[in-house]
């Protein structure tokens, strides 16, 4: 059981993660001031955490506070990991677009092939849960159930309250993380493996990702963070990620990283260790794909050249956002584990550091 104290002052350890043959070279950018900007900008805001800046191609890690205060571990340190939250539904989006792309199915085939039994799913495509215009809504999806649930249990759970409660019809934008753990089955299905063996297999292993597990598997001498909020003063009221609610966001939820290796996903995405460009324009422009631009687990802005996705976890303060130019040139990765549990206001830190990396290229979102 993890436990937490309260402090005043705000620490930070020194920086750890993937460095690139780029990074070694002499930088376009003094990363002296990029760090120290990035860090007065998360304490104007009361703001603890990880994040990966990404200018002319160059990643940098920059940490400010505890990741785990009663341990006096700093937001950067290598011993801990984070929850990825939403932004793992790219991941379970690129497994499934590797599927369509290997011809075991295609974004217009209807969900019914795997879940006969789930009400509405011969009017429900592929396509439309990777868009999240299903018309699928399960509500408490995130509220701990109180077991740690297996993929198959979770998976089922969801069906079985889709089709205790009434559904709308596809075709409209709905965020629901239904979408994405049944998605997680259809991965399961198609290749007869787990989804956390799948993840292993075609993300985990081809990336050679160092700090990315499931929860359950964090090796000893390690340990995922403690989220925590400000009032009056830091490190207050901690929460953390339960095993049982983990266990329940299978594919849309359960995964735990750090910005460094995100980055490496992301960059992934387009350049055929995961997915090459031409798979990745597909899985972020499918035909479902709503006019607020989310396709695959992000959303694509700017004539497709800014991706995003933001995500949390009901009762923690966690907030992760990323915001990236789809070339993975400039952006910003942002794990936070202490905020003020409010998303404009944590995208509001995120677009401060992002108009500093590169004015006049990011969204407000």
């Amino acid at each position: 059981m993890k436990t937490a104290a309260s402090l005043t002052v705000a620490a930070s350890l020194p920086i750890a993660g993937v460095v690139s043959s780029n990074q070694v070279k002499a930088a376009s950018y003094n990363q002296t001031e990029m760090r120290s900007f990035v860090r007065s900008t998360l304490a104007n805001y009361y703001a603890r955490g990880t994040t990966v800046i990404i200018k002319d191609g160059h990643p940098q890690q920059i940490s400010y506070g505890y990741g785990y205060y009663g341990k006096r571990l700093g937001a950067g340190n290598r011993k801990v990991v984070y929850p990825v939250c939403s932004l793992q539904k790219v991941i379970t989006a690129a497994m499934i677009t590797q599927l369509i792309y290997a011809g075991k199915f295609n974004q217009d085939t209807k969900i019914s092939t795997w879940y006969p039994n789930l009400k509405g799913s011969s009017d429900i495509t592929v396509g439309n849960l990777m868009t999240h215009t299903s018309g699928l809504k399960a509500s408490d999806t995130e509220v701990n159930r109180g077991k740690v649930a297996s993929e198959d249990s979770a998976i089922n759970w969801v069906v079985n309250k889709l089709n205790s409660t009434s559904q709308n019809k596809p075709g409209n934008f709905s965020y629901n993380n239904t979408n994405y753990i049944l998605l997680a089955g259809i991965i399961r299905q198609v290749t007869g493996k787990s989804y956390k063996d799948n993840v292993k297999e075609r993300i985990i292993n081809p990336l050679n990702l160092k700090r990315t597990y499931f929860l359950e598997d964090v090796p000893a001498g390690m340990t995922d963070g403690i989220s925590y909020t400000w009032n009056r003063k830091n490190y207050q009221w901690a929460q953390y990620v339960e095993k049982q609610q983990a266990s329940q966001l299978v594919g849309a939820g359960n995964l735990f990283s750090t910005p460094m290796d995100y980055y490496q996903i992301q960059v992934g995405l387009t350049n055929g260790k995961i997915l090459n460009k031409t798979e990745f324009d597909y899985m972020t422009n499918l035909k479902a794909k709503s006019p607020n631009g989310y396709s695959g687990g992000m959303y694509i802005e700017n004539n497709g050249t800014l991706k995003s996705a933001y995500g949390n976890l009901y009762n923690t303060h966690f907030g992760n956002w990323i915001q990236m130019t789809s070339d993975n040139q400039n952006g910003l990765i942002m794990f936070l584990n202490q905020t003020q549990n409010d998303e404009n206001r944590n995208k509001a830190i995120g677009y401060q550091i992002l108009n500093h990396i590169k004015p006049n290229t990011f969204n407000a979102r």
